[in-house]
């Protein structure tokens, strides 16, 4: 997939993982998470709260720690 990234003229990835994400910065690939494309859709008005969105991912066993999750519902001013 990275690979496909560096023949688009202006790619943006959607990576979780650490040792992907390791690679697209060494690639010089944007990139966003799950988290970002949350603030993203919040920011644009898509949602209304992405606390119910993270709760339901962490229901399911989206692992995020209690430091990101503080400082993603900051970000999304609902703190």
């Amino acid at each position: 997939m990275l690979l496909l990234a560096l023949e688009c003229a202006d790619p943006v990835v959607i990576l979780d993982g650490a040792l992907g994400r390791r690679q697209a910065e060494a690639l010089g690939i944007p990139l966003t998470g799950t988290l970002g494309i949350l603030l993203d859709a919040k920011r644009r008005g898509l949602v209304s709260s992405v606390t119910p969105l993270i709760d339901a991912l962490q229901r399911r066993g989206f692992r995020l720690s209690a430091n990101t999750r503080s400082a993603i519902l900051s970000k999304a001013g609902e703190v």
